[in-house]
């Protein structure tokens, strides 16, 4: 079966829409039945409503994008008020991604979560911290540690936490967040990278940096998601360049229980339909009852 279990909740397939490339599910819904995905991780959600970074957002490049969209949401309050019960109404797991500028944001964010219909909680400490001069909650182990632990108080709900390529060791990382309390890890979100618009002769984006996803980052984000698969007990989800199910399959053999899918929804509305299909295909032809019993073989 393709039914797969992260921290006691059962998803009905290992695909599950990434955070950033899927919005709350609505418009996808417009090309086809979203409710057959294993589960939708919503749009970065801050505490308080956010406009997004100025200038351009996202920008294409040899096997991917940037994008510097610089999370804008509606806040916190408005998605549980006005998009969780239509997220809900599709019928498989609803993930709230959460980030957040400061501790304080991301401890009330959990607190209002807490208290609604909401499968998972998505901690993404890729955020700047802005009480650090910028640098990201999950560049550094220990400043990983403190956040997720202090942020683990106020819901009792499964908690993924989302981890950054760009950390100092993601290995590390990864243990340290399970030791703060973390009941699953997501990996990887975007590189941080960079492109200069020659013509100009400045940076594409007002940030100068960016952050990249789509194919070219897969190799990357597979060694990444089987060193921590390898290092920690707690259920590992992966993503990064998935585009096939050739793809997916890869990263749950790495050790992945789950895979979400990010860019590639912008090459083609429905292609967790696509990856999800090609799963079970593949796993009737190998003879294969249970996703167990290949996750992690490698």
């Amino acid at each position: 079966m393709a039914k797969v279990n992260i921290s006691g909740i059962e998803f009905k397939n290992p695909v599950i829409a990434a955070s950033g490339t899927f919005g709350f599910g609505n418009d996808y819904n417009n090309y086809f039945d979203v409710g057959r995905l294993g589960g939708i991780s919503s749009k970065g959600l801050t505490l308080n409503p956010k406009e997004g970074n100025d200038g351009i957002r996202i920008y294409e490049v040899d096997g991917g994008i940037m994008n510097s969209v610089g999370l804008q949401n509606p806040g916190v309050k408005a998605f549980i008020k006005e998009e969780l019960p239509k997220m809900k109404k599709f019928g498989n797991i609803v993930i709230a991604n959460l980030g957040g500028s400061c501790k304080e944001d991301y401890e009330i964010g959990m607190e209002l979560l807490d208290k609604t219909n909401v499968d998972i909680i998505e901690l993404n400490i890729s955020c700047p911290n802005v009480k650090s001069g910028g640098m990201a909650f999950g560049i550094k182990s220990k400043v990983a540690y403190d956040i997720v632990s202090s942020a683990r108080k106020y819901s009792k709900k499964p908690l993924m936490v989302k981890l950054s390529p760009n950390a100092e060791d993601i290995v590390d990382m990864a243990v340290k967040c399970t030791e703060a309390g973390a009941d699953s890890i997501s990996l990887v979100n975007t590189f941080k990278a960079m492109a200069i618009d020659i013509n100009r002769r400045k940076p594409v984006f007002n940030n100068i940096t960016a952050g990249l996803s789509g194919a070219g980052i897969k190799p990357l984000a597979l060694r990444m998601v089987y060193e921590v698969s390898k290092a920690v007990e707690i259920p590992v989800i992966g993503m990064g360049g998935i585009i096939t199910s050739s793809d997916a399959i890869e990263f749950i053999m790495a050790g992945a229980t789950a895979i979400q899918v990010g860019t590639a929804n912008f090459i083609k509305p429905d292609i967790c339909l696509d990856i999800i299909e090609g799963i079970e295909a593949f796993m009737e032809k190998e003879g294969i009852k249970d996703l167990s019993e290949i996750t992690g073989i490698i």
